[in-house]
């Protein structure tokens, strides 16, 4: 029994080790405060196979945070992490309730990670389900809210958040279900994307499970009312729309058949000389505080934001 007990001992001892050794080898954050970085990341296709992504001005479908709407903002925030403004990059509140329902459930169906945690994830590390790699998740969110704002975080995972084949960012994704630009996205379009990320390849993939993304748009478009982000009007009108996505199965289907390469790139490119747009955050809801934007202050919504509550998501 003691020789067990020490052999235990020792294991749990490399296994600290490893872990300190692996969060002092992660990666500098400073880098990914200057907007005119460009990095290249691995991302997954529907098919499975690594892919080279470019993050940053490199990519033409980068879109500054100034030109995102601010309803498409207040729609991530509100399904994905509504605590964001108030978190430093864990929410253990949010880990508590998961953590309930899980037990509950007898299921690992809820997640906790938020915003900060994602973009941790996406632009770090790999897909794996390991304790450490959520350790290093952690340590890596902690880090971005020490040294980045709130709004270049929302940024970047505005940027690279998976919503389609190869349909990676904003930029590419409101082109890709609606023909326009992330600035002219309406309520009813936002809260349609937003209701896409938790699972865009098959539990919230709008040619799979349309009644089941637009239900969620829904709640998403009742959370913003309830927080004013949206008039009665406003809601009202998103309501009696329809997301207009047909015809696009045609282009999913020609999209999974394809070998969609992206042009190799360095780790740590430059952007072109101009300069991209200052980012604007979204308003905090009211009680909450944003970091104000770095080179000028956060652009508002014309309304007050009253007091927030928990996410919408389910």
């Amino acid at each position: 029994m003691k020789k067990l007990l020490i052999a235990g001992g020792v294991v749990c001892c490399l296994y600290l080790a490893y872990i300190i050794i692996s969060l002092a080898l992660l990666p500098p954050i400073k880098q990914l405060a200057n907007r005119k970085t460009s990095m290249t990341i691995e991302v997954r296709d529907w098919k499975g196979k690594e892919r080279s992504f470019v993050l940053g001005p490199k990519n033409r479908y980068w879109t500054p945070s100034g030109r995102i709407a601010p309803e498409m903002k207040w729609a991530v925030i509100l399904a994905e992490d509504g605590n964001f403004y108030k978190h430093e990059g864990i929410d253990v509140k949010a880990i508590k309730q998961a953590i309930k329902h899980d037990l509950e459930k007898k299921s690992l169906a809820k997640g906790a990670s938020t915003i900060t945690q994602q973009v941790a994830k996406n632009v770090y590390l790999s897909r794996e389900k390991t304790i450490s790699r959520k350790l290093k998740e952690v340590y890596l969110a902690w880090r971005m809210e020490q040294e980045l704002t709130k709004g270049r975080i929302l940024e970047l995972y505005l940027n690279v958040v998976e919503l389609g084949p190869m349909v990676y960012g904003i930029g590419h994704g409101s082109r890709y279900y609606f023909g326009k630009s992330p600035a002219e996205l309406t309520p009813r379009e936002s809260a349609f994307l937003a209701a896409m990320l938790p699972g865009p390849r098959v539990a919230y993939n709008p040619y799979r499970n349309l009644g089941k993304v637009l239900r969620r748009s829904n709640m998403i478009l009742r959370n913003m009312r309830a927080k004013g982000v949206i008039s009665a009007d406003e809601y009202q009108t998103a309501l009696a729309q329809a997301p207009n996505i047909g015809g696009l199965q045609r282009k999913v289907d020609f999209s999974l058949q394809q070998e969609l390469i992206q042009p190799p790139q360095s780790s740590a490119q430059q952007a072109s000389p101009v300069e991209p747009a200052v980012e604007a955050e979204p308003v905090p809801v009211q009680g909450e505080t944003a970091p104000a934007a770095q080179g000028s202050l956060p652009a508002a919504p014309e309304q007050q934001v009253p007091s927030a509550g928990p996410s919408g998501g389910e």
